[in-house]
């Protein structure tokens, strides 16, 4: 992600914490990322385009190691500290991958950072960053934009959100730039981000030195009692907005 992409989540930061409580993220996303990671007890971590550090403090919670959240926008970065900072959690939150980070985590987890690469090489060095801070064998979990998500504007509507593709007539486009609005409880804003096809994301995924690539749904069953996951979920489930890629570093 370049600094000017990463400009416009500055004024975003107690929103972005919010939707974790959105049904969507709440009952499908953040429990699916969890039954996809597993046991962390002890792991070194690193979550990668941080944002407000959600993730980073509930791994740390579960019983991670060493976690460290990297972000390039302030705003989200000192929304992350002063939250640790209250619930008394020993994370670093840093702007910059000094070599110190180079080869030293078991997980790198990615959720929503890839779609803010802007053109194929940007795609590749972020790749290629989040590869190169795992160690040999160690895994990474990111989530980009679904491969084939629903292009229709207002079919997220219902979730709190519109993925609008800026030419209509050929959404799945590589590079083609997403405009997510946020409509949800009154709220007001909107990011940039940019579609990238199955066959780019294995490519710039394995040229980075990812092995074993793995897609996986989101899903309901993840949560535990998925009986509780709202009826209304069940559009987005048939077609998810992002998706979960697992590689491991060879």
């Amino acid at each position: 992600m370049n600094t000017a992409s990463s400009d416009q989540f500055n004024e975003y930061a107690s929103i972005y914490e919010d939707m974790s409580q959105w049904p969507f993220r709440k009952y499908i996303e953040i429990p699916s990322v969890f039954q996809e990671i597993g046991d962390v007890d002890g792991l070194s971590i690193l979550d990668f385009g941080c944002g407000t550090g959600m993730y980073a403090r509930w791994l740390k919670q579960r019983g991670a190691g060493q976690v460290v959240g990297y972000d390039l926008t302030e705003g989200m970065l000192n929304y992350a500290r002063r939250r640790a900072e209250k619930e008394d959690l020993d994370i670093s939150f840093v702007s910059h991958l000094g070599p110190e980070l180079i080869g030293q985590f078991d997980l790198v987890l990615g959720v929503y950072v890839l779609p803010y690469a802007t053109t194929r090489p940007e795609l590749q060095a972020m790749c290629a960053d989040m590869v190169r801070l795992m160690r040999p064998g160690g895994r990474l979990l990111t989530l980009p934009i679904h491969p084939v998500y629903d292009p229709h504007p207002n079919y997220y509507e219902p979730y709190g959100f519109r993925l609008i593709a800026e030419d209509p007539e050929n959404p799945y486009a590589d590079g083609e730039r997403v405009k997510l609005e946020l409509c949800k409880n009154g709220e007001q804003g909107g990011v940039f981000a940019w579609y990238w096809s199955a066959t780019s994301l294995e490519r710039a995924l394995e040229q980075a030195g990812l092995r074993s690539l793995k897609w996986r749904e989101l899903s309901a069953s993840a949560y535990p009692d998925a009986n509780q996951a709202p009826k209304e979920l069940h559009a987005y489930l048939q077609r998810p907005h992002s998706i979960i890629i697992e590689g491991v570093r060879g």
